[in-house]
């Protein structure tokens, strides 16, 4: 297959002010004909439907569509772009184009694995082992630590859950919801009991209790869009050690190693303490999990 077709240098197209440049622009035509007239609905948003979308040379990709409250926003949404155009890591969905005119959209890699959710909840998909479910950890960790401190500047909206993590052939975790126009982790804010306003720090704080809710789920198997509440107060249980193997996901079995799912779970319990602290939250907790997984995979 020929990659060009999705990485193809187009012209500089600008809004008032930001240039969007080095991504395959496509016309509303393509969009339509590779969604197969819009049909192939795999999710919905805030912002608008994701389709499965299968070009004409055969390759497969995600296609989100970016409702605008007015046009006013044309900015915000070619900023958008080139924001997300610039991101290139191993553990984030890279954005292979964009369509603008009578809709616009956004033309992400495919995933051919699916989410994260797929595998904890579908019964007729083979479980997970505990090693993949560590590297998952690991991955989501190293993806926020480049975006947080590798990216100028640092972007911060990002939403974290087995909804928004998606697995390659290998199983590797990618983001697939960063950065679109501020969706961020709003959802979260709704479901805390904290109030928190739109300062960075607390967005950071937002986005450290989603983590630690991302291992709880792949410790337990339990879903956390059901049971974020539960598993938060679970773990800050002053008793909670005495439950961990009875927390642990059944799917598992006993093949795990127990010192490894406490020390996740000590990493689930400083998230979501950190929470209520952003700032003094560091980048050691990424320095941590990389080196579980660089162990796991020597």
């Amino acid at each position: 297959m020929n990659d060009s077709f999705f990485f193809k240098i187009t012209p500089t197209l600008r809004s008032r002010s930001v240039p969007v440049t080095f991504l395959r622009r496509f016309s509303y035509k393509d969009i339509k004909n590779a969604t197969d007239g819009f049909s192939r609905v795999i999710g919905t948003s805030s912002h608008g439907a994701s389709y499965k979308a299968k070009f004409q040379n055969g390759r497969f990709a995600v296609v989100k569509e970016i409702h605008l409250v007015d046009q006013q926003d044309d900015d915000s949404f070619y900023r958008e772009v080139q924001l997300l155009g610039r991101l290139h890591h191993r553990h984030i969905v890279a954005l292979n184009g964009f369509s603008v005119g009578r809709k616009r959209f956004l033309v992400f890699e495919n995933v051919e694995n699916g989410s994260l959710k797929e595998h904890l909840n579908d019964p007729l998909k083979t479980p997970l082992d505990w090693r993949i479910r560590q590297k998952i950890a690991v991955g989501v960790a190293a993806a926020l630590e480049y975006l947080h401190f590798f990216c100028d500047p640092p972007v911060y909206h990002v939403s974290i859950s087995s909804s928004t993590i998606m697995l390659d052939e290998n199983y590797n975790a990618k983001l697939s919801d960063v950065g679109l126009l501020g969706s961020g982790s709003d959802h979260i804010t709704a479901r805390r009991t904290s109030s928190y306003n739109e300062r960075t720090g607390q967005v950071y704080g937002n986005i450290m209790y989603e983590l630690g809710l991302l291992i709880l789920e792949l410790i337990t198997g339990q879903s956390s869009d059901k049971t974020g509440t539960d598993l938060s107060q679970w773990i800050e249980e002053s008793c909670f050690p005495t439950s961990i193997h009875n927390m642990i996901d059944p799917d598992l079995g006993n093949d795990y190693d127990s010192r490894e799912v406490k020390g996740l779970l000590a990493v689930a319990r400083f998230c979501i303490k950190s929470a209520d602290e952003p700032n003094s939250f560091t980048p050691q907790i990424y320095r941590y999990l990389q080196k579980k997984v660089s162990i796991l995979l020597s």
